[in-house]
């Protein structure tokens, strides 16, 4: 797994699953926790192939409804059924989601953040399912 939600590595792997779930024709929310790190995301998107692109955007640009993979650092306007965590916390907004992906470090000394991103998830109800990724 990525080592924390804000290096490289993870950056890249929530923007491989935007893409995946982009074929899939789900529209998703990525929540970041600065405009820094949305502008990060958006910089790794627009890095994918020509063949491989994903209509996205950052909050407040692009068409009114937004593109299928909308990028921000507030709460989200519109529904979407898919949230890409990749804040320190959960955001007290995602429970208006279906399906709510986030990363847990590798390094012991970040994990207690991701506990505690996962006591929120079930508290909101959600199933939790963990898939273990290589980086």
């Amino acid at each position: 797994m990525p080592e924390q939600a804000g290096d490289s590595a993870t950056l890249r792997y929530a923007c491989v699953l935007a893409a995946n779930c982009y074929r899939q024709q789900q529209k998703v929310f990525i929540f970041t926790d600065s405009q820094q790190q949305a502008h990060e995301v958006d910089e790794v998107l627009w890095s994918f192939e020509p063949d491989s692109f994903v209509p996205h955007n950052l909050v407040g640009e692009g068409p009114t409804y937004g593109a299928p993979v909308e990028i921000g650092f507030s709460a989200p306007k519109g529904k979407r059924p898919v949230l890409i965590n990749l804040s320190a916390n959960m955001p007290a907004f995602a429970g208006q989601f279906a399906q709510v992906l986030d990363f847990v470090p590798v390094a012991e000394a970040d994990k207690q953040q991701a506990r505690e991103r996962f006591k929120s998830c079930r508290q909101m109800g959600f199933q939790v399912d963990t898939v273990n990724v290589s980086a």
